[in-house]
């Protein structure tokens, strides 16, 4: 079963990228811009494809050159229809051209997602030949491009996106997150680094909870606690936030994971399909007050949002893709939820694909629940990514071995596990 799913979240890529330039389509519905984060899975998964042998290397190479080449050529200029600015990137860029559409943000994030994947990339491809060569040069280079300093904004914590018409945003990455990764790589640069106390000064915001006699450390939608992890191996490292809890950052998501159990069980909201083996709560696609399927229902509905356990929001919205990407941290839970939502509900998988979501709440007249159409290629690269790191832990294994990783990791205040044998880089 595993093996199904990961490579028909392989294939997404494969049916949703351009070849001429490297871009991945955000999702599968018609004319959908590019992903940089997307873009950044497709660099991650093209390795773990040739390991499986669902590609050759010289094809995986050969995508992954052209899409370092075409970010190397982008436009830089942070012109409303350039590519980026700063060695950022635009949110959203046109699948043909590579240019901003929908007046997207200059993204710090996505961005950190895009060069995690040249980093894998980068470290994969480690022949002694001039075509390899050529690709790691290009993604030293990429990543040496990029401004973290510049990102703070003269603040204490990294901004969160930027835009041509109005500057920086007025909200920078605060309270825990996804950005672990992104706070990483900037610390790790060897020439734009955040400040030394950068991220001390993020950690300061986190928010420490009890709920559902969990101590763990909060945050609500559960891709919060997967994205940072499908890149880096958080088992036995501790920061100092978490060393003085006890804890590290994978304890943490298996304590998540088990909230979000116990929040589904008790269903303060009384949604149908709720229970021990049915939650999920994140950020996905969902039904919306403008849809005329749903118009009778009296309940406020979300749309695309970021669900979360307890203190929502919750419409009855539950994320397959989250469940799959739970699976390292409690494996039993995981799969067993995932067998009882596929048992119940068989319209979440098409073609071995999960959907993005589905809502047994709104269940049409042949008791069907409602489930988002098409998908997205970021639920397709975290189940990839997460399936992978539970079945090999190739993905975290490759990271251990890329120096920016290990620099920020070290210079974050990361310490044990395999970190202890791991030195950090003279920059």
């Amino acid at each position: 079963m595993l093996d199904r799913l990961e490579q028909a979240a392989f294939n997404y890529f494969m049916q949703a990228g351009n070849p001429r330039n490297g871009l991945v389509a955000d999702t599968s519905r018609e004319h959908s811009p590019s992903s940089i984060a997307v873009v950044g899975f497709a660099l991650s998964i093209y390795p773990v494809a040739v390991e499986r042998g669902w590609m050759s290397r010289a094809d995986a190479l050969q995508r992954s050159l052209v899409t370092l080449r075409f970010f190397r050529n982008s436009d830089q200029s942070g012109k409303p229809d350039a590519t980026g600015y700063k060695g950022f990137y635009y949110h959203f860029l046109d699948m043909d051209h590579g240019t901003r559409v929908w007046s997207s943000e200059l993204s710090m994030i996505d961005t950190a997602l895009l060069i995690a994947g040249m980093l894998v990339a980068r470290t994969y491809f480690d022949a002694d030949s001039p075509r390899e060569k050529e690709l790691r040069d290009l993604a030293d280079a990429l990543y040496r491009r990029v401004d973290w300093r510049w990102a703070q904004d003269g603040g204490p914590t990294i901004r969160q996106g930027w835009k041509p018409e109005c500057g920086f945003l007025h909200y920078g990455w605060e309270g825990y997150s996804e950005a672990i990764l992104l706070y990483a790589l900037a610390a790790g640069s060897p020439t734009h680094r955040i400040t030394d106390d950068c991220y001390k000064e993020w950690t300061a915001t986190y928010q420490w909870e009890n709920l559902y006699d969990q101590d763990y450390l909060y945050a609500g939608p559960l891709f919060v606690h997967h994205f940072s992890h499908a890149w880096i191996d958080f088992r036995g490292i501790h920061d100092h936030f978490m060393h003085e809890k006890r804890s590290d950052y994978f304890e943490n998501s298996r304590r998540a994971t088990l909230v979000q159990r116990e929040y589904a069980r008790i269903n303060p909201h009384e949604f149908a399909g709720y229970g021990e083996n049915c939650w999920g709560l994140s950020a996905c696609d969902g039904p919306s007050d403008d849809q005329p399927d749903v118009a009778n229902e009296e309940r406020r509905l979300f749309g695309y949002a970021a669900r979360g356990v307890p203190y929502g929001p919750d419409d009855g919205t539950l994320s397959p893709p989250s469940i799959l990407a739970s699976l390292p941290f409690a494996p039993d839970i995981a799969l067993g939820t995932l067998r009882h939502v596929l048992d119940h509900y068989p319209e979440v998988l098409h073609q071995d694909r999960l959907a993005a979501s589905f809502n047994p709440s709104l269940a049409g007249d042949d008791g069907r629940a409602w489930v988002s159409p098409g998908h997205y290629g970021l639920d397709q690269g975290i189940v990839l990514m997460m399936i992978e790191n539970f079945r090999s832990g190739r993905p975290w294994q490759w990271m251990r071995r890329c120096q920016a990783i290990v620099d920020g990791l070290h210079r974050a205040g990361f310490r044990d596990g395999w970190l202890a044998d791991a030195a950090e880089g003279v920059r």
